[in-house]
């Protein structure tokens, strides 16, 4: 009886190809259940109504709702704007003298502010003053080094149209020494001398228009003298204690501007508690 011819041929090929098949069926199994595990950790997918998959997240109670990223193109960040240096001066494009005197004399400048535009300024311009706080403890029972005695010195001053009670100071020569200048004022409009010099601070009266600059020295350790005020100074001198000092500033006895600023800044140097 005859066979039947197979259709395929038998060859030594057979059994490789056989096995590479078998292989990549197998291959396709694992990958569809990994497919299917991975799918099932996904959340879960709802349909729209126009049938697409719109996939769902969840968020947290209280959190923004996610926006749709704009399309428009975004604006360039601006620039910001440059701080002017605060330890720059003005620039002074010209300065004409209005008024010169013995004391003082008046200028009108025309500057570039630090801080940029062009501006005109009256000045005063001065060499300079010294204030001195001239101070002993005292004596015998009356000695305290937080209640001191102070030189005080009342003198009429016509721009304040009144009499006031200051502390001696005076105006600096051009080109002098602040602390010569400090004790040759003392000297000659009291008679005082002192032992101990040192300076206190440095201040600005009104530094708007007027380039005066105040230097406060601090003597203590005082030697008496004569005095030699100038002629057109007619000065009445005494020692006031330092707490009646500070009443006569609460009653607004004092009204001038070194001794306020001297007398009160001293006082909270030697942590002087006065009473009202």
């Amino acid at each position: 009886m005859a066979t039947k011819k197979s259709k395929t041929p038998v060859t030594q090929e057979a059994p490789a190809k056989q096995v590479a098949i078998a292989t990549a069926k197998t291959l396709t199994r694992a990958a569809k259940k990994a497919v299917k595990k991975s799918a099932a950790k996904k959340p879960a997918a709802s349909a729209s109504k126009t049938g697409k998959i719109k996939k769902t997240v969840k968020t947290k109670k209280g959190a923004p709702k996610a926006t749709k990223p704009s399309t428009k193109p975004a604006k360039p960040a601006e620039k910001p704007a440059k701080k002017p240096k605060t330890n720059q001066t003005a620039q002074l494009l010209e300065s004409t003298v209005v008024y010169e005197g013995k004391v003082f004399r008046v200028l009108h400048d025309r500057i570039i502010e630090p801080g940029g535009g062009e501006s005109t300024k009256d000045i005063v311009r001065h060499n300079g003053s010294v204030v001195i706080l001239a101070v002993d403890p005292g004596t015998g029972k009356g000695k305290s080094k937080k209640d001191p005695w102070i030189v005080m010195e009342r003198q009429y001053r016509h721009a304040a149209g009144q009499f006031l009670w200051e502390l001696p100071a005076g105006k600096l020569e051009i080109g002098e020494d602040p602390l010569t200048g400090a004790k040759r004022e003392l000297a000659e409009e009291t008679g005082y001398q002192s032992r101990n010099w040192s300076k206190l601070f440095e201040y600005y009266a009104s530094p708007g228009f007027l380039a005066e600059s105040m230097k406060v020295f601090l003597a203590d350790g005082l030697v008496a003298g004569d005095a030699h005020p100038e002629e057109d100074e007619k000065i009445d001198f005494r020692l006031v204690k330092l707490s009646e000092l500070l009443q006569m500033i609460d009653k607004g006895k004092i009204i001038d501007g070194k001794t306020l600023t001297t007398v009160l800044l001293y006082a909270r140097q030697l942590g002087v508690k006065h009473k009202k």
